[in-house]
């Protein structure tokens, strides 16, 4: 299933575009992977397509792909953006010989349903669909719900990412800025009572 997404896409490698390509019809554009440390030119248009479309940043679940998802954070004003997570899966993608040094799966290794539901929890303006209504999780509602400032935060923190299909690597207030794009606080107080002792 295609769809046409208003923001435009950025992706790690070659091969990440493709797989997004494949079911997305959007601007996608990738970073020739810590290249985009280097490219100048490549950056300011990044800047200049997140100030007039928005920019989604959907990189992969490993180390890498949080270097330069910081990276994006800091070039580029975060008002401007949306982060999509794919979620920790082990693996090899098809095209390569042996897996990974974190033995994940990448963009490219994932199913085209995978990709599209995380750009939808992204919060991407999908054409033809309503805007989901989400935010207004604070900080002191993770505090509430266990998941910061006590001895066990970081493995609930860890239950709740992984319940959430999101990467383990999520720092409390990354965590934060996804919650508050995927869920209503509503929603996140449901989720959070449920899985409470």
């Amino acid at each position: 299933m295609m769809i046409r997404i208003k923001e435009a896409i950025v992706v790690e490698g070659r091969y990440d575009k493709a797989a997004v390509a494949s079911c997305v019809d959007a601007v996608i554009l990738d970073t020739a992977g810590f290249g985009i440390f280097s490219d100048g030119e490549k950056l300011d248009l990044l800047r200049r397509l997140a100030e007039k479309r928005g920019l989604i940043v959907l990189t992969d679940s490993d180390g890498g792909g949080f270097v330069i998802r910081r990276f994006l954070k800091t070039a580029i004003d975060p008002a401007l953006m949306k982060h999509a997570y794919i979620p920790e899966l082990y693996g090899k993608e098809k095209r390569k010989s042996s897996p990974s040094k974190e033995g994940k799966l990448g963009v490219e290794g994932m199913s085209p349903e995978i990709l599209l539901n995380a750009l939808r929890r992204a919060g991407a303006t999908v054409e033809g669909e309503p805007a989901k209504s989400t935010g207004g999780i604070r900080k002191s509602d993770l505090y509430a719900a266990g998941l910061t400032g006590r001895a066990d935060s970081a493995e609930r923190r860890r239950a709740l990412t992984s319940k959430l299909a999101l990467p383990e690597r999520l720092t409390p207030n990354a965590l934060l800025e996804v919650l508050n794009a995927l869920m209503t606080k509503e929603e996140f107080l449901a989720l959070t009572d449920r899985t409470a002792e």
